[in-house]
């Protein structure tokens, strides 16, 4: 998954840790830093598809477990229910999708002696791979999914996924390997008061800071239109004086 280092809008505070940052016994997670993580709706449609679609063979194989076509993942961008589901994104400051997590609330079929469980799906692009998005996406479906009363987060992936069975580890998960593929279960502590809170302030941060990347894009294109019209004025004076 690639990018320029440049293309993440840094933020000039760092807020104060949220649940969201922490592991599931309430401790800050290591080597934490604020992600800008947003909501993403049906208007999103267009990036979320342009991000799968810029994610190359491999890439899309370890994704869906096989190698998607485009037609195949404009299909199930389409078929994304944004409200039985929840879907979130991170932004660079050019409004580029470069990450993005599926949760499907009711995707997974209850297992004999489990509880019902969320389903989690990931995708990073190559240029801004080892940031820790993957995790941070992760954590944040954590929080999310707790809220909502989901005891246990569920992730069904080709054994060859390292990183993303590495990140469920990492969060205490349980991983049960089946030759090519692997099932992991993370069980969820119940909500509270400041897992609520916690997400609410992510979601105001994260909004605040989507909107001033638009604004910043917004001047950047007036910028660029004022550019153009003043090159174009100079070269008409001077074939006017010639």
């Amino acid at each position: 998954m690639s990018i320029p280092v440049d293309t993440v809008m840094q933020t000039t505070q760092t807020p104060s840790p949220t649940p969201a940052a922490q592991t599931l016994d309430g401790r800050p997670s290591a080597s934490w830093s604020w992600v800008p993580i947003r909501s993403l709706g049906p208007r999103h449609r267009e990036r979320i598809t342009a991000h799968l679609i810029s994610l190359d063979v491999s890439d899309r194989y370890l994704r869906f477990g096989y190698p998607a076509t485009d037609a195949q993942m404009s299909k199930y961008v389409d078929m994304l229910d944004f409200e039985q589901d929840e879907v979130f994104g991170i932004f660079n400051r050019r409004l580029e999708l470069i990450a993005m997590a599926h949760l499907a609330h009711a995707a997974v079929a209850p297992i004999e002696g489990r509880p019902a469980m969320s389903e989690f799906g990931v995708s990073v692009l190559p240029q801004v791979r080892a940031r820790g998005f993957g995790r941070r996406l992760f954590e944040h479906a954590m929080l999310h999914a707790r809220n909502r009363g989901v005891e246990m987060l569920f992730i069904h992936a080709l054994s060859e996924n390292v990183a993303m069975l590495k990140i469920a580890r990492r969060a205490g998960a349980t991983v049960e390997r089946d030759g090519s593929e692997s099932d992991a279960w993370l069980k969820l502590p119940p909500d509270s008061f400041a897992s609520h809170v916690g997400e609410m302030v992510e979601q105001r941060a994260a909004e605040l800071d989507y909107h001033l990347k638009l604004r910043a894009h917004q001047v950047g294109e007036i910028l660029g239109v004022l550019s153009e019209v003043k090159t174009s004025m100079g070269k008409a004076a001077h074939i006017a004086e010639e």
